[in-house]
């Protein structure tokens, strides 16, 4: 078993850092209702967002149901399995499950087609605790977040880090110096589980660990395209742009559209016209490389792309989030337009018994004139969304406010069907004392001798009985 995975914290006192995210953990599982929120828990990885869901987890006596991105998290999948456990109760005598979604800002592609409704329709249904995680919380999508409540973690100090690091190097019966462990601990950049990895790599083969030993495994420190882009449009520095550049695992076509998504941070209008007219000379050497297959063009297009560009801001700093490219944010709004409308076609053909490309080609005119003339009873009966709604009625605050009366109708039966449970426990609870008096009232002394003073009277035709069947049976199939 790997260091991470064996020093992993078992109770919440054990979780180092973040005590505000996990007050509010603790908070809301020691006051869980039906009515409470899910939550998110969000931040960058190795801060112990999923560590911190299993000390919980273990300090209340819940079991944990977890999907991660290396299951398959489509619609069936996620139903089948969120789904039910979230209204079932646990076989493992634990008191609740909560179910644990990790990796919710990754479900894209084929395999997880629908998970992002299916989980949707889990929060919405759910009888048991939802925890969700993600490293970027504007990736989950906006329907579930409004549902939701955020709990932030942060990247964790060095001077945090540090203890846990001595702690697991006694364990180990490590000897390490406080300057090794200080390295690591700055070398995982706020990463615990990083930082536990690097000290077992650096520890194999060792029982001591002094400062040279740390070099050889060290996490990669390699520079990413935000911090290329942040650099670009900060201090204007050659040397410093570059050695980033070089880090970055990008071509130079892709650069080039990240720059452009981010020109707007250049308020000044001569420095933003001479920003792109170096972005459009770059584009001239990217154009030709890939005519002439030529990749030695590339580097003047990187040097007129970064060090142009940042000369032509002059310094202008990024002062909100950095923009991914306009056509990646297009193609992921192409690839949910299709998902929603798969669904739509999918609910839809299921429930009138005909193929998607029969509904699709030629009735859908029709079906969209009777889900306009009663959009409520269609959502219903299909199991709409707001948005697979608003592909038929072409109309989007009704399509939205239908899915929320029927959302409310379903709570309002929810509580309906909980108070009906509570007063059928009432109910049996207020017949059980009843039940056990007349037993003890059968036991009492008078009763045994009422009982046996009338045995004689009971026992006359019990015993005559018999006789009259006998004599009653003509045939062998008399009695049958």
């Amino acid at each position: 078993m790997d260091w991470a995975s064996k020093y992993r914290p078992k109770h919440m006192d054990e979780v180092v850092g973040n005590s505000t995210a996990l007050r509010q953990m603790v908070e809301w599982g020691r006051t869980w209702t039906r009515e409470s929120r899910p939550l998110i828990l969000y931040g960058k990885p190795g801060t112990g967002k999923t560590s911190s869901v299993y000390a919980l987890a273990a300090d209340l006596n819940w079991e944990v149901i977890e999907l991660n991105a290396s299951d398959q998290r489509t619609k069936d999948v996620i139903l089948r399995i969120a789904g039910t456990s979230s209204q079932t109760g646990s076989l493992t005598g634990a008191e609740r499950k909560v179910i644990l979604l990790d990796e919710a800002d990754n479900l894209h592609g084929t395999a997880d087609r629908g998970g992002a409704r299916a989980i949707l329709e889990v929060i919405r249904t759910a009888r048991q605790p939802v925890i969700l995680i993600a490293n970027d919380l504007y990736q989950i999508p906006a329907e579930i977040r409004s549902r939701s409540d955020p709990v932030q973690f942060r990247a964790l100090p060095a001077r945090s880090i540090v203890p846990r690091l001595r702690f697991i190097c006694s364990s180990e019966h490590l000897s390490c110096g406080d300057e090794a462990l200080k390295d690591i601990a700055e070398a995982a950049h706020g990463d615990m589980r990083a930082a536990i990895t690097m000290l077992e790599a650096a520890a194999i083969g060792r029982e001591a660990l002094v400062e040279a030993d740390i070099s050889t495994s060290r996490k990669d420190e390699r520079s990413t395209i935000f911090d290329l882009v942040a650099a670009v449009f900060g201090k204007p520095g050659g040397e410093d742009l570059m050695k980033i550049s070089y880090e970055v695992d990008e071509t130079p076509d892709t650069l080039a559209q990240w720059i452009e998504a981010n020109l707007g941070h250049i308020n000044d209008a001569d420095r933003y016209s001479r920003a792109y007219q170096c972005l459009a000379r770059s584009d001239e050497y990217i154009g030709l490389t890939f005519r002439h297959q030529y990749y030695t063009l590339w580097r003047y297009a990187s040097l007129l792309m970064i060090l142009g560009v940042s000369d032509a801001a002059g310094g202008a700093g990024i002062h909100a989030r950095i923009q991914s490219p306009e056509r990646w944010r297009k193609m992921g709004s192409y690839r949910k337009q299709k998902a929603v409308r798969t669904g739509m076609l999918d609910k839809v053909s299921s429930g009138l018994h005909m193929s998607q490309h029969s509904l699709r080609d030629t009735y859908l005119s029709l079906v969209s004139a009777l889900a306009d003339r009663d959009p409520t009873t269609f959502a219903r009966d299909f199991s709409l969304d707001s948005d697979e709604l608003n592909l038929l009625i072409h109309d989007k605050a009704r399509a939205q406010k239908v899915v929320k009366t029927l959302a409310d109708e379903e709570k309002k039966r929810e509580k309906e069907r909980e108070a009906a449970e509570k007063r059928e426990q009432k109910r049996a609870a207020a017949a059980t004392p009843g039940a056990e008096d007349a037993d003890r009232r059968m036991s009492s002394p008078d009763s045994k001798n009422r009982q046996a003073a009338g045995a004689p009277e009971q026992a006359g035709p019990s015993q005559e009985e018999p006789e009259k069947d006998k004599k009653s049976q003509k045939t062998l199939f008399d009695g049958f």
